[in-house]
């Protein structure tokens, strides 16, 4: 789960991450108030969506008065910022209106998830202000990591190495280790997923302050963090999924046209997988577990039709606690009470399959079989393509 950079700035500051003073605004007079508020001086009047390059999309204006901060609030609101992860925009309806800072110099600090050492890995440049992935793919050399243990926590040894191997003042040293220290509490107690803070502004006068931050929650783990769980915003999200999860379905939107539905992660990936490798492009990753009945089935097949790019569907089953007649009365169910104008492909393997065979054959639907998974991708592909 995403959430927007003024509450991110809020779970740190709980942590003693200095942050700008500022608050939210969703209307041009609110904007104006809070700029009043803040004093003389240039005021920053940010975007509050989920997406990254808000600045090159317009979505952040400096303003030397409440007036202008008001034009500011006025120009924002209500604009549609694209990008190019988000290529059909996000509506603007609040913004963080923030202090001004006196910026010198800027660095990059970050954490994430590391699926392949299993531990949080922190990073550090002195690129801040620009999108990590750029510096990854073009100056790689200019990001410092190390992977924390989780038993002995961030060590004194990482956060000289991350500071001198990522080309910090030398001199910021203890002061950059308090914002790491900090972030790392912060990003274990939130049970995020990712947590930066870009840029990591020093100040003119040598003070350290986060100008920007940026977290993830970890969806899985919303249930101990009832607060953070609050702050979910379903419009934000891709409304696809949005429903799916409404409906208890494991759902993913990837950008193909081949719709897939399977049961168990694994298969699932492979069923992915097999069809790329058959030519077709995924438009979705969806799970509907173990023991799915008749109903679940129905439902996945609705909400993956929901997606106006599918030209098919492959339902890749191997039932184990899944019976496959279960399955099949689901997909005549949909079948039958659904527009469904693509081919779908069934194949199904395992716990009743002679059963759901018999279902599927003698239900008189245009409902394509397949023996195997490989059989399944393509024939989908072929259908879908023609």
């Amino acid at each position: 789960m995403k959430i927007h950079e003024y509450q991110a700035k809020q779970v740190l500051a709980k942590f003693g991450v200095p942050v700008p003073a500022g608050r939210v605004a969703s209307t041009p007079e609110q904007v104006k108030a809070i700029a009043d508020e803040l004093g003389h001086g240039i005021v920053v009047v940010k975007a509050q969506v989920h997406m990254g390059g808000r600045g090159k999309a317009g979505g952040v204006k400096l303003a030397k008065s409440s007036v202008e901060a008001e034009e500011a609030g006025k120009d924002i609101l209500g604009k549609v910022l694209k990008s190019k992860q988000n290529p059909d925009g996000l509506t603007v309806r609040k913004v963080l209106v923030e202090q001004g800072i006196d910026i010198a110099k800027e660095y990059y600090i970050g954490m994430i998830l590391d699926r392949d050492s299993k531990r949080i890995v922190v990073m550090v440049s002195s690129e801040g202000g620009m999108d990590i992935e750029e510096v990854a793919e073009n100056s790689p050399e200019k990001i410092a990591k190390a992977v924390i243990h989780p038993a002995i926590g961030l060590a004194d040894y990482q956060i000289r190495h991350l500071c001198y191997a990522g080309g910090l003042d030398r001199t910021l040293v203890k002061e950059v280790g308090k914002f790491l220290r900090a972030l790392y509490a912060a990003f274990v107690a939130s049970d995020a997923s990712l947590a930066e803070i870009n840029p990591l502004v020093v100040t003119k006068s040598g003070t350290l302050i986060a100008a920007d931050a940026k977290m993830n929650i970890d969806d899985n783990a919303l249930f101990r963090q009832p607060e953070l769980a609050g702050w979910k915003e379903s419009e934000e999200e891709n409304p696809i999924e949005d429903e799916a999860a409404k409906r208890s379905l494991t759902y993913v939107h990837l950008d193909g046209d081949i719709g897939i539905i399977g049961n168990g992660a694994g298969l699932v990936m492979t069923s992915l997988d097999v069809v790329a490798r058959e030519g077709g492009k995924p438009a979705n990753f969806l799970d509907i577990g173990g023991g799915a009945k008749a109903e679940v089935v129905r439902n996945a097949l609705e909400v993956v039709l929901m997606e106006p790019k599918v030209k098919g569907v492959v339902i890749n089953i191997f039932g184990g606690i899944t019976r496959c007649d279960e399955v099949a009365k689901g997909v005549i169910e949909a079948a039958k009470t659904l527009s469904i104008k693509v081919p779908v492909v069934v194949r199904l393997e395992g716990t009743s399959v002679d059963e759901g065979k018999r279902l599927l054959s003698e239900s008189g639907l245009n409902l394509t079989p397949a023996a195997t998974m490989h059989e399944a991708a393509r024939k989908v592909v072929e259908l879908s393509y023609k």
